[in-house]
């Protein structure tokens, strides 16, 4: 049981609440103007501790700050670089500045939305870590995603602080976040891959073919290695995945960790074994020796190997990612099925293709009403009418 006692201060009497923690340590709390105040506040407390929802107050003086590199820090241990450096970024450029300081317990809903519409609208104070061009850009709007992702990062460490009993709910869940939008896909025809195979360099158009007919992401590419390659059967095995982090080159598996085998289509075959030919098992299929080959850039005035083939073929701007999307688009339009489309791409889960790809099936959706159409055309015409009753013409 916790007790009551009185004391003096210049302003009058006022209470002071002894109770026992959970841990059996001595807690008070001081500062109440009435019994009847200081009563109420141990009733509550021992309501608390008895229905083991009690929370010291002390842990809610925690900051935001103090608790955010141990989350990082099992976030480092499970991403890979690449994904890691993201909530990296948005932690030391949009959350450590307005919540780094902060105490767990000072942190209110409203607070968090304020938050969240100031970094939508480029208003938020932030760290101006990147070169000057990047700090021009400070005040403008920000894209949904780098919103999203700030967002995502303090209610995570937010979610750490109530696992740990330091508060008693998450005030960050709830906000209204901006929408994302689908940025709308590119995709090519056979003709035009053609044409961009075409207007590349000789040793960029097999890479090209490649990536518009087996869907493979650059990094995934840029590591196959020969001994990745059979040509008997026309398939390339997906192993590694090469991704580029600032300067370092990080070699690992493939995006969602699990090794698959991606078909190629028979035109690729003699172009493939030429690349292969007097190559060690382990050397890399496309580059020189251990060099990976570096991700053309398709930013601003680029002029990489990619984007001046682009323009030569008359094609419209996009990355050489989206010949990925190009790859998902020929492979449906030639009766393939999501599922079969999913391995190809080595996504998560067919859910995830029909997510990303919904606007190619489409056709599909008028494909089902005309058979169901056709479906109940042919059951009324084949059933037999029924014979009428007898004196009825």
């Amino acid at each position: 049981m916790g007790s009551i006692e009185p004391y003096e201060t210049a302003s009058g009497r006022r209470y002071r609440v002894r109770y026992r923690r959970p841990d059996h340590r001595q807690a008070a709390k001081r500062g109440f103007r009435t019994k009847r105040e200081a009563e109420r506040y141990l009733i509550s407390v021992e309501s608390q501790m008895l229905t083991g929802d009690f929370i010291d107050p002390a842990s809610s003086r925690v900051t935001v700050g103090e608790l955010a590199p141990d989350w990082l820090d099992v976030k480092r241990m499970k991403l890979k670089p690449s994904s890691y450096r993201h909530l990296d970024d948005a932690w030391r450029v949009y959350v450590e500045p307005r919540w780094g300081a902060v105490q767990l317990g000072a942190i209110t809903h409203s607070d968090v939305q304020k938050w969240i519409t100031e970094v939508s609208a480029g208003t938020a104070h932030t760290v101006r870590r990147y070169h000057a061009r990047t700090a021009q850009q400070g005040n403008r709007p920000k894209s949904a995603t780098v919103v999203i992702r700030a967002y995502g990062v303090l209610a995570a460490v937010l979610d750490v602080a109530v696992r740990d009993r330091r508060i008693p709910r998450n005030p960050a869940r709830g906000v209204d976040l901006p929408r994302k939008g689908k940025k709308r896909h590119v995709y090519l025809s056979h003709e035009e891959v053609d044409s961009l195979a075409r207007a590349a360099a000789p040793e960029h158009a097999t890479i090209v073919f490649v990536a518009g007919y087996t869907g493979l992401r650059w990094g995934e590419l840029s590591a196959l290695r020969v001994r990745d390659l059979d040509l008997e059967r026309r398939r390339l095995s997906v192993n590694e995945n090469a991704v580029r982090v600032g300067s370092e080159l990080h070699v690992g598996s493939p995006k969602t960790h699990e090794l698959r085998s991606v078909g190629f289509p028979n035109f690729l075959a003699e172009p493939l074994g030429e690349l292969a030919s007097g190559k060690e098992p382990r050397a890399l299929l496309f580059g020189d020796g251990d060099d990976h080959i570096q991700r053309p850039r398709s930013s601003g005035a680029s002029r990489s190997w990619f984007m001046r083939a682009l323009t030569d073929a008359g094609l419209p701007r996009m990355t050489v990612h989206d010949l990925r999307h190009t790859a998902a688009s020929l492979a449906i339009a030639s009766g393939a099925n999501v599922k079969a489309v999913q391995r190809m791409l080595g996504h998560a889960s067919a859910a995830m293709t029909l997510d990303v790809y919904a606007d190619l099936f489409d056709d599909d959706v008028d494909a089902v009403s005309a058979a169901l159409d056709r479906a109940r055309t042919t059951a009324l015409v084949s059933k037999p009418r029924p014979e009428a009753p007898p004196g009825e013409v």
